[in-house]
């Protein structure tokens, strides 16, 4: 038992030591990672020496078991991660054209605008990575064809592209897209260019993962034609094959709002059931032959054959971290009964955690590796307590709660909210889903019989009903801001000891643990100082002001080009991490999509008091529940808790005259320790306009630049006029415009500014206090070691 306990002790500190190597902010040499490993050759075979020998005491060499485990998670981290990110695109080859062949790897992912894929180069005219993701839209811009690419997984084709190095928008409690592509190893990313013409070379190439994608992609166009414009098509192709794409975000956030998301994707929960299904029927089957049991017992084939039913069903959902934990762990058990073994839940999930590290120990960046674990250990640990003395139904209710209780701090730190409404939301859709929609589901892809993925959308159909009612209820939601980790690892413990058995002194005081995490609020600035936070939109603008008691929104960010939009997928996501649900102005400087393109995503996703725009948006106007858009021109001005706002363009009598940029709102935010301008997209002839008669009243202590940095804009007499000590660019990583200019760049450092630029530092934090201004860039506050690779 002792040694058990110890096995498990050390997976546990190798899990720790991956887990604080994926947040070092520089990647270890090759001469420090050496070090670091021969010493724990060495250390480690020196201490099992001495233990044998007598000399070490045996908890004394447990200790430094654990310290050995912890170690080699941290070496096998760092080597791991060296040997990806030696796979790279040079900086001088980005932006460049350069001729590639390979193969189409993975499941593309189609949209209105093209098509997205993994591309594995077999040859290129130059130094590119092995896997880089391309994208091939159905037009490149200014070009009159619009004939939508289509590629399939094991296609070998010639491409022409133009690729950059991962890059990914980087904001306060925002999604690590480099990380994630790290995960994925994808090195670069890129565009497949019209000219030459793509050339397709081989229409399939069998290797076995391709194989793999190639089915599922046969599956999810068969479900598509099965179920063309049906509401939920895109729901029964993800618990089919893993693919969530054809998902729309309303859907989503029904999903959230009830906290069922983890059903629609294949989960462990499908795979565990795949494979227990498929090992009754072939235990119940086996059994019926004498023969058949004298040469293989009836529980050996059932898991054997329940295996290999839960590894299929595994790889065709493309093996994602609760699959392979679920996968694992179905293997560990059942390789332990055909050996004769009976190993306890504690190890199983322990052996799991091993193996998932092992192969990606990139897996502790993502918020479903916590969540998968983390639900399977609290359910072990209440089957294994005081829930096991119940029966059926109410061990399934007590379990549902239990669960839903012990991940609220998981859920609060990783989603800044969770569902009030899950356990009921689940009470009926983990049956229903578990074992019939998906069941119905998988049967089709067997049997191509359209009435059963009419039967499984039908049902599903009747469920949202019951969704969409719970998600519209005042109540659906708990959300606030992310805590800081000492609350919420107060609250983690609070909700342990709430779970210990009955009987335990005070358990009921476990609820004072967690209640300072639900209670926390995030400082706010002092009254007569405010807090700007440029955000990292790529090529747009969006901004965050915060007083003492208000908020302002300037510009939502762009609509982009592959889908979606910066208001859904940045200004929403930090707004709900910062702990803010009501916007009390929204000021969108003008009507180009740069700029506006997040504005609905916005107004759906916050509560929003005041618009100010001088452009109706299209559906806005007459939005139900939705303020009135009003003018913004010069001479309009409020005080917010000793803030000034005062809009210095444009004048009323000149809107309807002038271009989308030139009637960009100016906004000028002042306080007594410093100020700031946002300029929106005016350029030259409107900043003459603004130096001769605004004059002095221009000078800030930081602007947001002009048009991104543009040469249309920042004249020398504006630059001399702002004066500004910062000059934030808000613009896309090598966009296609070459935001920001190296002369306006130098314009403003000749004007005594100090230049950031989101597409290199992040978001822009920039706090005006009593007496002075701070900045910092969010890639400085937060560094990773693949940043800039």
């Amino acid at each position: 038992m002792c040694m058990i306990l110890s096995m498990q002790m050390a997976i546990i500190s190798f899990a720790a030591g991956i887990w604080i190597a994926q947040y070092q902010p520089r990647l270890l040499s090759g001469t420090a990672l050496i070090l670091i490993t021969t010493g724990l050759t060495i250390g480690g075979a020196a201490a099992l020496q001495w233990y044998k020998s007598g000399v070490l005491r045996e908890n004394l060499f447990r200790a430094l078991v654990l310290l050995v485990a912890f170690g080699v998670g941290f070496a096998w981290s760092g080597w791991r991660a060296a040997w990806r990110i030696a796979d790279e695109l040079p900086p001088a080859w980005e932006g460049r054209d350069v001729e590639v062949t390979g193969l189409v790897a993975e499941l593309p992912e189609p949209s209105e605008q093209g098509v997205r894929f993994v591309f594995q180069v077999e040859k290129a005219a130059g130094p590119v990575p092995q896997r880089i993701l391309l994208s091939w839209y159905a037009k490149e811009r200014g070009a009159e064809s619009a004939t939508a690419p289509v590629v399939r997984p094991g296609e070998r084709w010639r491409f022409t592209v133009r690729l950059k190095r991962p890059h990914g928008l980087v904001n306060p409690n925002g999604y690590d897209y480099e990380a994630a592509l790290l995960e994925r190893g994808v090195r670069a990313t890129g565009n497949v260019r019209s000219g030459p013409p793509p050339a397709l070379l081989d229409r399939f190439v069998s290797q076995p993962m391709i194989l793999v994608h190639r089915l599922r992609d046969a599956i999810r166009d068969r479900f598509s034609a099965a179920l063309p414009g049906k509401e939920y098509a895109g729901v029964l192709i993800a618990l089919a094959v893993g693919d969530q794409r054809a998902i729309p975000d309303e859907q989503w956030t029904v999903f959230r709002n009830t906290g069922i998301s983890h059903l629609i994707s294949i989960s462990g929960l499908h795979v565990s059931m795949v494979g227990i299904l498929v090992a009754w029927l072939v235990g119940k089957a086996w059994r019926r032959s004498s023969r058949r049991m004298l040469r293989l017992p009836a529980m050996k084939a059932a898991a054997a054959a329940g295996l290999v039913a839960a590894a299929a069903y595994a790889i065709l959902a493309g093996m994602g971290i609760p699959t392979q934990r679920s996968l694992i762990m179905l293997a560990v058990v059942a390789l332990a009964l055909l050996g004769g073994r009976q190993p306890s839940g504690s190890q199983v999930l322990c052996l799991a955690l091993l193996c998932v590290l092992a192969f990606d120990p990139w897996a502790v960046l993502a918020a479903g590796f916590w969540l998968s674990f983390g639900a399977v250990a609290i359910l072990m640990f209440l089957l294994g307590g005081r829930v096991a003395a119940a029966k059926g139904w109410r061990a399934a209710v007590a379990s549902q709660l239990g669960i839903t209780l012990a991940t609220i701090p998981a859920l609060i730190v990783l989603f800044n909210g969770f569902s009030l409404v899950s356990p009921l939301a689940n009470a009926l859709a983990i049956p229903l889903v578990s074992f019939v929609i998906t069941p119905l589901t998988l049967l089709a892809i067997v049997l191509p019989l359209t009435g059963l993925l009419d039967l499984a959308h039908g049902l599903f159909g009747l469920l949202m009903v019951f969704l969409e009612w719970l998600a519209a209820l005042p109540f659906a939601m708990w959300s606030q801001a992310a805590p800081p980790a000492i609350l919420a690892g107060a609250a983690i413990a609070g909700v342990v000891w709430l779970m210990l058995p009955r009987g335990t002194p005070a358990r009921s005081a476990g609820v004072l643990m967690v209640l300072p995490m639900l209670a926390w609020v995030p400082e706010r600035p002092a009254p007569g100082t405010f807090r700007m936070t440029v955000l990292d939109v790529g090529q747009g603008t969006a901004v965050h002001v915060q007083t003492a008691r208000h908020e302002l929104v300037y510009d939502t960010g762009p609509a982009y080009r592959q889908g979606g939009d910066a208001g859904a997928r940045v200004v929403v996501p930090y707004l709900q991490a910062a702990g803010i649900g009501h916007i009390d102005r929204l000021v969108v400087s003008h009507n180009d999509l740069d700029h506006s393109g997040g504005m609905s995503s916005v107004l759906g996703g916050t509560n929003v008091g005041d618009i100010a725009a001088n452009f109706v948006p299209e559906g806005e106007a007459d939005g139900k529940g939705k303020p009135p858009v009003r003018p913004c021109t010069a001479g309009e001005a409020w005080v917010w808790d000793g803030v000034e706002f005062r809009v210095l363009h444009p004048r009323a009598e000149v809107l309807g005259k002038i271009s989308d940029n030139d009637a960009s709102c100016v906004l000028r935010i002042a306080a007594p320790g410093g100020s700031v301008l946002l300029a929106g997209d005016i350029e030259r002839a409107t900043e003459q306009q603004l130096v001769g008669s605004e004059g002095p009243a221009l000078a800030s202590t930081v602007v947001v630049v002009p048009h991104h940095g543009s040469k249309s804009s920042s004249s020398d007499a504006f630059v001399a006029a702002v004066s500004p000590r910062a000059a934030i660019h808000s613009a896309g990583y090598l966009n296609q415009f070459h935001h920001p200019h190296p002369s306006v760049l130098q314009r403003w450092t000749d004007g005594g500014a100090t230049n950031w630029r989101t597409d290199g530092q992040g978001a822009v934090l920039v706090e005006v206090g009593a007496r002075d201004v701070a900045i910092a860039g969010q890639r400085e506050l937060a560094p990773r070691y693949w940043y800039g690779h």
